[in-house]
């Protein structure tokens, strides 16, 4: 759970949606468009996760596993953008 609106995670998603919301709906793009999109901000919203577990993590094991998982994310939106 957030530890309050000071989290960095939190805000980042905030700003997401912000960004989601100021866009202007597009009724008329393709299916394979709009999959895509959403394919796009699951992922960002999975690093943006990733990352939050990231701060709170401690053994260095479970350290690596996120920083392994952060660099496949990013990798995928790499793909994907």
């Amino acid at each position: 759970m957030a530890r309050g609106w000071e989290s960095k995670a939190v805000a980042e998603q905030m700003d997401e949606q912000d960004k989601l919301v100021q866009q202007p709906t597009d009724y008329d793009v393709s299916p394979d468009v709009r999959a895509r999109r959403e394919q796009l901000e699951s992922l960002k919203l999975s690093r943006a996760r990733t990352l939050e577990q990231l701060e709170r993590a401690r053994l260095p094991a479970h350290r690596a596993m996120l920083e392994r998982a952060l660099g496949a994310l990013d990798a995928k939106i790499e793909e994907a953008s």
